[in-house]
């Protein structure tokens, strides 16, 4: 009997902190000022494992509660897509984040009226360790890129309400990398060469042809870019697109004075630089709820308020494209 009281207090003890869990994340859960529907699709990929493909959109469906990974937010999940000539925003991770380090910000892009794509690259599919291997995901990325703009335009159930002359890229530390390259970059083999351990591929360079660009993106949104010098000295002069550059003046990973500053510099057009005083380098990354604050990942150093800055730099995001697309 005794026994048995111990295991019913347990049980109930356990209920009790998963119903204080999910209040919590329900009270934390992003509502948008407009209503925003949420899918995942898979996008076949010719040379290698599917890509996983997360959607936010404009809906005229009913939100309810979702958790996207560790982040909540209230989204109408598989809802009808709402308006015409919308603008889209393809989404470049950084290297090992989750898709809930871009639900912010592609939530907010949604709620303003584009259709946000993010997608999750092979390179960082930690279930697979085939594709963890360095030298793939320097032209894998774009490829990726290219991959979902092109399954976005002509394959996703709701492609007719798409705008295919307003297109964007949206990347975030290696995802800034890819985007770079998406755009017109071309890196330099001889500084691939000694960046890491072993030579990134095979021989001594890296083929023209293995970087995919994509002419269709107009404009470009860069956070916290990674390895920006392996441009240099003018693997950017065919860059024509308007790019807006994000660096925090604490990024230890990487520092606006090696990579940012640098990019200012290779740019044929200066980009729109957002300098954020007090900001690391997983600033950029969706605020965390409650429950989950204390992780690395969601830390800030002296008490910076990272969701009151993402309300800033999400609107700064939206005003960018807008006027660009």
């Amino acid at each position: 009997m005794k026994v048995r009281r111990v295991v019913v207090g347990c049980l109930l003890t356990l209920a009790l902190l998963v119903g204080m869990v999910t209040a919590s994340l329900f009270v934390d859960a992003a509502r948008p000022a407009h209503p925003v529907g949420f899918q995942m699709v898979s996008v076949p990929n010719p040379q290698g494992k599917p890509l996983q493909l997360a959607i936010w959109y404009p809906t005229g469906s009913q939100p309810g509660f979702r958790l996207i990974e560790y982040v909540p937010q209230m989204l109408a999940t598989n809802g009808t897509v709402a308006g015409r000539g919308l603008p889209l925003i393809v989404i470049s991770h950084g290297r090992g984040e989750p898709i809930a380090g871009r639900a912010d910000t592609a939530l907010a892009l949604a709620s303003a009226g584009f259709v946000a794509a993010a997608v999750t690259h092979t390179d960082d599919e930690t279930l697979d360790h085939r594709y963890v291997a360095m030298p793939r995901w320097l032209t894998d990325r774009p490829r990726e890129i290219h991959l979902t703009l092109e399954y976005m335009r002509n394959d996703w159930a709701s492609r007719g309400q798409l705008d295919p002359a307003r297109v964007g890229v949206f990347g975030y530390s290696n995802g800034g990398f890819a985007a770079l390259i998406s755009i017109g970059g071309v890196p330099n083999s001889a500084r691939l060469a000694t960046h890491w351990a072993r030579p990134p591929v095979p021989g001594p360079a890296i083929p023209a042809e293995a970087w995919v660009h994509d002419p269709t993106i107009k404009a470009a949104v860069l956070a916290a870019p990674a390895a920006d010098y392996l441009f240099a000295p003018d693997g950017l002069s065919r860059v024509t697109v308007p790019v807006q550059l994000w660096n925090g003046t604490i990024d230890r990973i990487e520092p606006f004075e090696k990579d940012a500053a640098l990019l200012r510099g290779l740019l044929p057009k200066p980009p729109e630089l957002h300098l954020v005083r007090g900001a690391g380098h997983f600033t950029f990354m969706s605020p965390c709820p409650l429950v989950i604050r204390w992780a690395f990942f969601c830390t800030e150093a002296g008490g910076f308020d990272r969701a009151a800055f993402h309300r800033d730099f999400n609107q700064s995001v939206i005003e960018f494209y807008e006027r660009h697309l």
